[in-house]
């Protein structure tokens, strides 16, 4: 019997692309399957130390539903820095003007916040209609439960 735990090495990795059909499912549910997808824990081979994750492109993300009243009581903040230089803008706001912005936003705030999660979030593509530029890959369906 033998005791010892696999752990993956460097030159193993493998990673195959997916796409995630945003349109009519909401944003929480679909940036958490990205995140998934990203940080790799759906294979059996998942090392908490390596980027084994696969690459992730979402599509129709202008179609991403959010429930409740959160089109107008959710706010997205952000600092320059400077006095006064708080900037805010509502989710219904956001979701017209870039809709990229708020699914990259919901999916790298489930990764981690180190190196290793700047280097996952890199292999997001995120699209706000149905066409995309990454057909050259071969991407896979992934069906958001």
């Amino acid at each position: 019997m033998n005791n010892t735990t696999y752990s993956m090495k460097k030159s193993e990795i493998e990673s195959k692309w997916y796409i995630i059909d945003a349109q009519n499912k909401p944003l929480g549910r679909v940036a958490a399957e990205a995140a998934k997808l990203l940080r790799g824990k759906h294979k059996p081979t998942y090392t908490t130390h390596l980027d084994v994750g696969d690459h992730v492109i979402i599509i129709n993300c202008d179609k991403v539903v959010l429930t409740g009243k959160k089109l107008d009581q959710k706010v997205y903040r952000s600092h320059s820095g400077y006095i006064g230089g708080m900037k805010e803008i509502t989710a219904r706001d956001l979701l017209a003007k870039s809709p990229e912005k708020m699914m990259t936003h919901a999916v790298v705030g489930m990764l981690p916040h180190t190196r290793l999660g700047r280097q996952m979030a890199k292999k997001l593509r995120v699209y706000a209609g149905s066409e995309h530029e990454n057909i050259a890959q071969k991407p896979e369906v992934w069906e958001v439960k």
